[in-house]
C-alpha cells in the first residue's frame, strides 16, 4: 500500500481534527502518500480529493469541528453514487481509506467494501459514544464536559428561584451523555433510552424532594428517551404536580458538538488516527480501530453497527442513590 485517503463523515465531533492530524502524519511517518477528501462521501463522489502533507495539518489539534468538512450523502446510498466514488478513488490511486465518523459512516463503508473491496479502517468519531468496539468515542468527553458546564450554570438559576429544570442533552439512541453529565452535575433524575423511567417515578421523586424542603431539582433527559423530548415530559409532569413545582425546560442542542476538544479527546483521537493507519499497513480492512481497556483493538464494521453498547447498571444505580 502506497497511497491512502482520510475523510470525515456524518455529525462533527470535537477531536476529529486531532484524528486527521494523526492519520496524515502517521501515514507520512510510515512512508505513505496521504490524500484528504472534503465533505465525506459527497466529496468522494464529486472527486474533491487532494494531496496532504505534514504542513496541511499544522495548528488544528486544538480546533473543534473538522477541517475536511462533513456531510451526509444521499447519493452515496445509491449504487450509481458508490460507482462514481470508486472511480474517483481509482483515478487518484487511492489504495486504502481512513473513515472518521459514526454508525452511518461505517454502514456506508461496509456496503462500499462489499462492492469494491477497498480496505477501510474507521475511527469512531461521534459524541454519542454509542459504537461497540471502543470504550469511548472521539468527542464524547468534550460533549459531556460542555453539557456539565451548562448544567452547573442552570443549577445556579434553579436554586435561586426554587425551580425544577428539565435539561435535554443529545443522545437519540444512547444515554451516555445524559448519564455521565447527570451524575457529574448532581441531577436528581436521568432519563435515557436504554431504560424506561415511568413518569410516575419522576413525579414521586420530585414530590419527595419537595416534601423534604428541597428547593430545586435537575432532571437530565436524553433526546431519545421513550417518554419523549424534555418539553413533552415537562408538560406531562406539570399536569400532575399542579402548582407545587415551578418547572422550566432547557434544550442544549448543538452546542454539545462544538468547542475546543478536551485533552482526553485529543489524545484518544490521535491514538485512533495513528491506529487506523497502522491497521491498514498491517492488512486490516473493513474494521474500526478502538481502545478497549487501554488496548488498541480492531472490530468489524458489522459488529460496531449491529451490536449494542449498553449503559452499565452501576451508573443507573448511582443516579438513584446519589439523588437522595
Amino acid at each position: 500500500m502506497k497511497r491512502i485517503a482520510v475523510f470525515t463523515s456524518g455529525g462533527d465531533a470535537p477531536g476529529m481534527n486531532a484524528c486527521i492530524r494523526a492519520a496524515v502524519r502517521g501515514a507520512i511517518y510510515h512512508g505513505l502518500e496521504v490524500y484528504g477528501i472534503r465533505r465525506g462521501y459527497n466529496g468522494m463522489i464529486s472527486g474533491d480529493i487532494f494531496p496532504m502533507n505534514s504542513q496541511s495539518v499544522s495548528n488544528i489539534v486544538q480546533r473543534g469541528g473538522t477541517m475536511l468538512k462533513s456531510a451526509r450523502s444521499k447519493e452515496f446510498m445509491t449504487p450509481e453514487g458508490r460507482k462514481k466514488a470508486y472511480e474517483n478513488l481509482m483515478n487518484a490511486g487511492i489504495e486504502g481509506l481512513v473513515a472518521i465518523g459514526g454508525n452511518g459512516t461505517f454502514t456506508g463503508a461496509e456496503v462500499f467494501f462489499n462492492e469494491y473491496e477497498i480496505p477501510t479502517v474507521g475511527c469512531p468519531g461521534t459524541i454519542d459514544n454509542d459504537l461497540y468496539g471502543t470504550d469511548y468515542t472521539i468527542g464524547f468527553d468534550t460533549a459531556v464536559n460542555t453539557a456539565l458546564e451548562a448544567i452547573d450554570k442552570i443549577r445556579d438559576t434553579a436554586d435561586s428561584h426554587d425551580r425544577v429544570f428539565f435539561i435535554e442533552v443529545m443522545g437519540r439512541d444512547s444515554g451516555y451523555i445524559a448519564i455521565q453529565s447527570g451524575i457529574g452535575g448532581g441531577a436528581e433524575i436521568v432519563m435515557v433510552p436504554e431504560t424506561h423511567t415511568p413518569l410516575k417515578k419522576v413525579v414521586s421523586t420530585l414530590k419527595d424532594g419537595w416534601s423534604r424542603s428541597k428547593s430545586s431539582s435537575i432532571v437530565v433527559v436524553a433526546e431519545g428517551d421513550e417518554e419523549g423530548h424534555a418539553t413533552d415530559i415537562a408538560e406531562k409532569i406539570k399536569n400532575q404536580v399542579a402548582d407545587k413545582l415551578d418547572i422550566r425546560v432547557t434544550t442544549l442542542g448543538h452546542i454539545q458538538r462544538g468547542g475546543t476538544p478536551t485533552a482526553y479527546d485529543r489524545i484518544l483521537a490521535s491514538r485512533l488516527g495513528l491506529g487506523a493507519v497502522e491497521g491498514l499497513i498491517k492488512g486490516y480492512k473493513n474494521v474500526m480501530a478502538g481502545v478497549v481497556n487501554n488496548e488498541m483493538v480492531y472490530t468489524p464494521f458489522i459488529d460496531t453497527i449491529k451490536k449494542p453498547k449498553p449503559i452499565h447498571d452501576d451508573l443507573l444505580r448511582m443516579v438513584h442513590i446519589l439523588s437522595m
